[in-house]
């Protein structure tokens, strides 16, 4: 039964809450028993344009819930639209799927482009509206016993609060109606309407703007006022337009739709990329930078700058990355040749920075995924032996103290160049890490980053970049090679002899043998798969759910070169 069907066909607080995943007694609590004035904090952030902006943020338990509620009707909403087997284009804020970029790029490269803004778009949607909403839309049709329920769990102060989790899919469904006669409005004078939140978007590249979407004043024919066709729509559907934040844009200076620059292609600001490549130039040299944000004082919020955090830079990169992506997608020479952009450069030294220069922990590049599972369950296993490489906790729990780096693809790895590791992409890795850390001037190399490759005759690649990177003449015997700063090099141990040895050889005979649907295991990479299986299914479907029955006894001599890479770090750091 779909989600939609369930909440239809819900008759009591009793259902709602079993929709929710929450016990009917919590929630009747949270509704009917918790005093008011503690379910919402209650306070303003300046706005970049000027003014304040009041967010009312629900308590844990209440905030919970609203989750909840958001995810129900976001898939109700998805149901909705697969049935109609259409693509809705028109709302694009807070919804799946949708963001600045799907909106910004209905309207590129228009002759004029007018915005509008609706005012207090939260707050102007009530407590009835709510209730009124899931009681009479056709889609949904809710008794009005669950539709109140719904209104109770959204509203406060008989309004749709900016700061609920919920505030935003209920907006959208209501808005609905709004975009409806908009869309007809726009399409039937030649126009493309969309909407982003509060952020009403109508282009063109018709020679004349249609008047009844704007008209211009007669005093200042650049400055433009709704029309009085949009304005009657937007009033009859309950909102108000903000006289003060219309505006209309020519396709001779710069236009912007959700902060996107639109003119040519969907692009960042300049001062926005600027200002991220200032706060990762201050970064490199200094460990440091500094971030505009609300900061409260003495009760206040206000706007100030302060120090900026890891994670808040790499949102503001990854977003820049992905305006990038977007713009060279298919028909870009140099994705296919796989240089880099300048911006991609200044991304790939901020993620050196973060996850290698100035790691927390230890972190060990193996030279793909599969290492990854045998070195955790080995490290898992022997963790008792080997304290330097994991912990175990009084209740018996146990913690890795190293990081293995996750071979995934994403932006990130691309950026990187880890998409898939082997012996060359750990090899280019050395290269790309000392000329970028040279320009360095952060302090850092607290933690050890080291390369595990295999002892094989792959590993004349990565032994001969060892050696460019630390100037040795020749590769040292020993259980490790310092390269550079934090950076070593591991190999796989020898057993026994021989002239080459790779991580699959430390299992044992037995493990080694285990057949899956009648074949055998091989570690080559060009094996036979009619009669072998390879790596993959050797470290997901034989190693990981049965590594606590599997011997890893003959990872001692590989675990021990690994601990003692962290622990003589540690004595030089």
């Amino acid at each position: 039964m779909s989600q939609l069907a369930n909440l239809k066909s819900a008759t009591s607080l009793t259902d709602l809450a079993k929709l929710l995943h929450a016990k009917p007694a919590g929630l009747a609590y949270i509704l009917y028993k918790q005093p008011s004035a503690s379910k919402y904090a209650v306070f303003e952030i300046p706005k970049r344009s000027g003014g304040k902006r009041v967010i009312k943020a629900p308590d844990r338990r209440l905030k919970l819930v609203q989750q909840k509620l958001s995810i129900l009707l976001q898939d109700c909403l998805d149901e909705i639209i697969t049935a109609k087997k259409s693509q809705d284009r028109i709302a694009h804020g807070f919804r799946r799927r949708h963001s600045i970029l799907t909106n910004a790029t209905q309207h590129r490269n228009r002759r004029y482009l007018f915005n509008v803004d609706l005012e207090d778009f939260f707050p102007s949607i009530n407590f009835g509206r709510v209730r009124g909403f899931f009681i009479h839309d056709r889609n949904f049709a809710l008794t009005e016993s669950v539709a109140t329920i719904i209104a109770q769990i959204a509203c406060y102060d008989n309004e749709l609060p900016q700061g609920s989790p919920c505030s935003p899919v209920i907006s959208n469904l209501i808005a609905h109606v709004l975009d409806m006669h908009l869309v007809r409005l726009a399409s039937s004078v030649g126009c493309t309407y969309s909407r982003y939140a509060d952020d009403l978007t109508f282009s063109t590249n018709k020679k004349i703007f249609p008047q009844q979407l704007a008209e211009p004043c007669p005093q200042n024919p650049h400055q433009w006022s709704p029309g009085k066709e949009l304005q009657e729509i937007v009033a009859h559907a309950g909102f108000r337009i903000n006289p003060a934040k219309t505006r209309m844009q020519y396709r001779e200076a710069r236009q912007e739709v959700t902060g996107l620059v639109v003119n040519e292609k969907v692009n960042v600001r300049h001062e926005y990329r600027h200002s991220v490549r200032a706060m990762v130039h201050s970064l490199l040299k200094t460990g440091k930078f500094e971030i505009y944000a609300p900061v409260e004082k003495s009760g206040f919020v206000t706007l100030e700058k302060r120090e900026g955090k890891l994670n808040e830079l790499h949102g503001r990169l990854g977003f820049i990355d992905g305006i990038d992506l977007y713009n060279w997608r298919n028909r870009s020479q140099l994705k296919e040749s796989g240089r880099l952009s300048s911006k991609e450069l200044m991304y790939r030294r901020f993620l050196i920075y973060r996850d290698f220069y100035a790691t927390e922990r230890p972190i060990i590049l193996c030279e793909g995924a599969t290492d990854n599972v045998y070195l955790t369950h080995a490290i898992r296993n022997l963790a008792a032996d080997f304290p330097a490489l994991a912990e175990i906790a009084q209740d018996g729990t146990i913690r890795l103290k190293v990081r293995l780096y996750k071979y995934v693809h994403s932006s990130t790895a691309r950026v990187l160049g880890l998409n898939d590791g082997g012996s060359g992409v750990l090899s280019s890795f050395i290269s790309t890490y000392k000329r970028e850390t040279d320009k360095f001037g952060a302090p850092g190399c607290k933690q050890p980053v080291i390369i595990l490759y295999d002892k094989d005759s792959g590993a004349k690649t990565v032994e001969k970049t060892i050696q460019q990177a630390s100037r040795l003449k020749a590769i040292p015997t020993g259980p490790f090679v310092h390269i550079f700063r934090n950076l070593y090099a591991v190999p796989t141990p020898l057993i026994g002899g021989a002239t080459q040895s790779k991580i699959e050889d430390f299992f044992d005979a037995a493990t080694q043998a285990i057949t899956v649907n009648g074949k055998s295991f091989s570690p080559e990479n060009g094996f036979d798969s009619v009669v072998h299986y390879g790596k993959k299914v050797f470290a997901y479907d034989v190693i990981r759910p049965h590594a606590d029955a599997i011997d890893f006894s003959g990872f001692r001599p590989l675990l021990t070169n690994l601990a003692a890479a962290i622990v003589a770090h540690a004595a030089e750091a």
